[in-house]
Formats: C-alpha cells, structure tokens, sequence
C-alpha cells in the first residue's frame, strides 16, 4: 500500500502555473499565460507563447531543466516494490512449505529485502534533490525571467497562480516512509533464515557445557568431604615440629584461657 501511494501521487501528478504580462500597449498584453506540465517532469519540453510587447509578435519560449531520471527511478522502485510485495505474500500465504524448503526462500527474501531498502534510501533522496529542482523550474517569478517583455519596466510581469506541489511533497514522504518499513522488516526476515535459528541453538549448548565443566573439576570431588583436607579431624590435632600435641584442638582455647 505504501509502495502505491508513493509512485501514485509522483506519477500521477500534473501541475499548472499561469503569469499575466501586462504591457504598455494594452492591447499587446496577455493577462493569463497558463504553462502546464507533468510527470516525468522533462520541463525542457514544456514550450509555451509570450507577448514581447512589441506589436503583434511573439515568443516561444521553454521552461528549464530535465528532471525525469530522479522521478522515473522513484516510480520504478515503487513499482517494483508493489510487484514484489504482492508476490510475497502469496509465497507465505499458498506456498509455505516450498518458501522453508534448504532455507533458500527466505535467503532470497533477505537479500532483496536489503537490496530495496537501500534502493528505497537512494530514490527518496534523489527525488527529493529532483523535487526541490522542480519548484525552483516552475517558480512564476523565475518562469518570468524568461521573458524579454519583463525585462523592460514599461510592462508589468506578475505571477497569478503557482502549481501545487503537495501531492510531490506527499510522494517524497511515502518514499522515506518505505524505506523505514523495508529496513525494518529486515529484521523480521532474517528470522525466517538459517542465520538466526542456527544463532539460537549455539547458546542453549555453551550454557548446558558449563556445569559438566565444574562437575569434572576438582570443586566437586571429595576435597570438602569426610575424606578432603579441610574436612579432615585430625588436620590440626597432630604433633607438630615444636612438639606440642593439639595445640589447635579443642583443647587449644581452654588451654590458652587458663594460661591467660
């Protein structure tokens, strides 16, 4: 949906500005001039006639600039996003078990996944560079420059109406908008690969590798039991090299009180 709002309002659109000349001679003026184009926004091709104010002659005249290579790319990425969206979605509704088959479905789902959300980055910021071009081109006040009769302050050039350009300004903010859901659905497709599940299962293992590492290591033997030494009875009731027997017995604090 958001692919067919993006080439939608771009390619769809078609736009008309309209300059009055006013000259001295007043029957020599033309108080409406209406200069309409469209996509794909080749303004150059865009002719349209002007008094010269100078008798009964005229002017032909063109508007400035091509901008068609920025505006067909955004249209033919968003194109080829709805094509490619749609038939994923019949893959993960009616072919399921063909789409997990070798995990090949969703390798391929990944990849162009990454691949239109960069090209999606890249027609976004074109267009909006071309966009920007575009209401600079169809400006009345730059459109009257053109003109050798606005040149000469005898006449009068004034700008009547300007072309709208919201739904151009909409299409730049679908085409952002499309590329924040494709990159994030990167991450939801990456899910679906091998990549991921494989991720998971090393976890689990390491974590059920650490208690047999402890259960074979000495912590666990009988070092603390009846039989280690730190459990042993007699370990500070022997005779030691000063010849005092159990001096770290029992007896030992009783012994050491009475001396105090």
């Amino acid at each position: 949906l958001f692919a067919i709002f993006a080439f939608a309002t771009c390619g769809g659109y078609s736009g008309e500005l309209r300059l009055s000349v006013d000259c001295a001679n007043k029957s020599e003026s033309d108080l409406s001039i209406d200069i309409a184009f469209a996509y794909p926004f080749r303004l150059h091709q865009v002719n349209f006639d002007a008094p010269t104010c100078e008798g009964k002659r005229r002017e032909n005249l063109s508007l400035i600039g091509d901008f068609s290579s920025s505006a067909e790319f955004f249209v033919t990425i968003a194109v080829f996003a709805f094509l490619y969206s749609l038939a994923a979605t019949v893959v993960y509704i009616f072919f399921q078990n063909q789409y997990r088959e070798n995990n090949r479905g969703p390798l391929i789902d990944f990849i162009v996944t990454v691949v239109f959300s960069f090209l999606w980055l890249v027609s976004s910021s074109a267009w909006a560079k071309g966009l920007s071009d575009v209401k600079i081109a169809t400006d009345p006040d730059e459109v009257l420059l053109l003109m050798s009769a606005c040149k000469h302050q005898s006449n009068k050039c004034l700008p009547v109406r300007s072309p709208v350009m919201s739904s151009l300004n909409t299409s730049v903010v679908f085409g952002y908008l499309n590329f924040i859901l494709w990159a994030g659905n990167i991450w939801f497709v990456f899910k679906e690969t091998g990549w991921h599940s494989s991720g998971q299962r090393h976890a689990p293992d390491t974590m059920e590798k650490q208690p047999s590492s402890y259960n074979q290591g000495g912590y666990n033997q009988d070092s603390y039991g009846p039989t280690g030494g730190y459990n042993q009875p007699d370990s500070y009731g022997q005779v030691d090299e000063y010849g005092q027997s159990q001096s770290y017995g029992q007896s030992g604090p009783t012994s050491f009180a009475n001396q105090i």
